[in-house]
């Protein structure tokens, strides 16, 4: 658990392209907290997205221009509310949702603003950060959650059995969900959500509004 997930063959990690794979050819895209635009890159070459981006540091933003993206300086906890409802097929948020100041609004913002909100983040349940936290008694540290307790992005930890529930709080209906492994690659989920809690290092979830 001291790494990032692998990498495929392409330089991008697995568990975007398992993002990407919930993707349908030709949508309209918005990538939140997009990083230095990999994944971005990757559905606009591969499956001809309208590929829109949102990234909070200048650095990020950079990157991504200079691949050609189309992508603009932001903050999720506020410009998401400048969108129209409806506004993109998928919103995706990865491995940010826990680095906002308030991710219930966040994921609110985005099943408004998208027909598909696509979810990413660490899970703090995960079995070796309970013995961690156990044997050592301090904040563990992986390759996931890289940054000491005291100088670290992340301000919401959350489980996997937590964003079940703030799903369920919002009216979000979960249409897939993936826990993944070490590696970034699915785990079977035909097991209790608490089982999968235990195993699972990240969660991936697709949503859609129960009004949808």
């Amino acid at each position: 658990m001291n790494q990032f997930p692998a990498l495929d063959r392409n330089g991008i990690r697995q568990d975007l392209l398992l993002i990407a794979s919930m993707i349908k050819p030709g949508s309209r895209v918005l990538d939140v907290g997009c990083g230095d635009g990999d994944l971005l890159k990757h559905l606009t070459d591969k499956q001809d997205v309208d590929a829109r981006g949102i990234e909070l540091s200048q650095r990020g933003v950079n990157t991504c221009v200079s691949k050609g993206l189309s992508v603009i300086q932001g903050d999720a906890d506020a410009d998401l509310l400048d969108y129209p409802d409806g506004a993109f097929d998928y919103v995706i948020l990865s491995q940010t949702l826990q680095a906002t100041r308030h991710p219930k609004t966040v994921l609110e913002q985005m099943l408004r603003i998208g027909r598909n909100t696509i979810v990413s983040f660490p899970n703090f349940g995960h079995w070796k950060l309970r013995v961690q936290l156990l044997l050592r008694g301090k904040m563990p540290m992986t390759g996931i959650l890289s940054n000491p307790w005291y100088d670290t992005p992340n301000i919401h930890f959350c489980t996997i059995r937590d964003f079940v529930e703030l799903a369920e709080l919002v009216g979000a209906r979960i249409d897939k969900a993936f826990a993944l492994n070490e590696n970034g690659k699915p785990i079977r989920l035909n097991l209790h959500w608490s089982i999968i809690n235990l195993m699972g290092e990240q969660g991936v979830f697709l949503l859609q509004r129960r009004d949808s």
